[in-house]
């Protein structure tokens, strides 16, 4: 065009692995904290959400955020490691409050928008090692529903004994519906699953590790050093354990399109809660609010007082 031979751009330079990694470990975030161990090549990272430390969509856009860039530097982490900022909760699991206003306003849509967002991130997980990332979860203190279901799909899953963990969806009606049955089935088995899913009872971190979902308990105070030592131990036979961990998935595989089904459940079911299902959900989050707040009580005890009312009035 007049005379004039255009020119496609070059095409722009990938990034060095210490530029991938300064972009990843500067990057503003609001909602998560990150921290690089250089010897092992282990990313912590740590999520402090407000005002309640739940997966909000906010909270997960980040966390996804992240996981999109290990995805895309293959090699540049080798360890990754999930942990609380907020003490004495790990994960409320499910924004509840969320969820009152979508099944008030009969958003079947968005519940399901909602879902598919938590298995994006779970189906990270279950994958992390054909990325050549070994994972490992820190429970320290509350993790409740989604907050326990999370870390199924984590390779190491280490505990310390104050945690306290279960899923009480059921106290009002629901269930939990990204992933539980399945990753926890296959670690525990399906009645081990079906007995904490249909109780609704919360379960000590000593619990929890004598039922098998806990891999190993740490003394309180002591996760995140056992937690390095779990990196020391694998480190030396890293491709080994992920090979291996890749042919568990084969052995024992987890469907996405299995996955999606169970999350349509959970969205029609929260459709079905009553007025009553719906307060009691907001009693809760008041009380997580409390608890991220710094009150020596929260959701817990709450939901020991529901569970107790429960039984009194003979409702369910």
């Amino acid at each position: 065009m007049n005379g004039i031979t255009s020119r496609a751009a070059p095409p722009a330079q990938a990034a060095t692995p210490a530029q991938a990694l300064e972009a990843l470990l500067t990057s503003p975030r609001r909602y998560l904290r990150l921290r690089w161990v250089p010897q092992c090549k282990a990313l912590w990272l740590y999520v402090r959400i407000r005002p309640v430390q739940c997966y909000s969509l906010a909270g997960m856009a980040e966390l996804q955020a992240v996981l999109d860039h290990l995805a895309l530097h293959p090699g540049l982490v080798q360890h990754f490691v999930l942990a609380s900022d907020t003490a004495g909760v790990f994960n409320f699991g499910g924004d509840l409050a969320l969820f009152v206003l979508l099944a008030r306003a009969r958003d079947l849509e968005s519940l399901r928008m909602y879902g598919r967002r938590c298995l994006d991130l779970v189906w990270w997980m279950e994958n992390a090692a054909t990325q050549g990332v070994h994972t490992v979860a820190l429970l320290q203190g509350d993790a409740l529903g989604g907050g326990l279901e999370s870390v199924l799909p984590f390779h190491h899953v280490v505990a310390e004994r104050a945690t306290q963990a279960g899923y009480p969806e059921v106290l009002f009606n629901l269930f939990p519906g990204m992933g539980a049955w399945d990753f926890s089935a296959r670690k525990v088995g399906i009645r081990t699953t079906q007995q904490m899913v249909l109780s609704g009872k919360i379960y000590s971190g000593e619990a929890l590790h004598a039922l098998g979902v806990v891999d190993t308990l740490a003394e309180d105070g002591q996760g995140m050093a056992v937690v390095q030592s779990v990196i020391d131990a694998v480190t030396p036979r890293l491709r080994g354990t992920l090979a291996a961990l890749r042919a568990r998935n084969l052995a024992a595989p987890v469907s996405r399109v299995t996955l999606s089904a169970i999350v349509d459940q959970w969205a029609m079911a929260a459709l079905d809660l009553s007025d009553r299902d719906l307060r009691l959900m907001e009693r809760l989050v008041r009380a997580q609010l409390k608890k991220n707040g710094g009150a020596a009580e929260g959701a817990i005890e709450e939901l020991k007082r529901m569970e107790l009312e429960q039984a009194l009035t003979g409702q369910r």
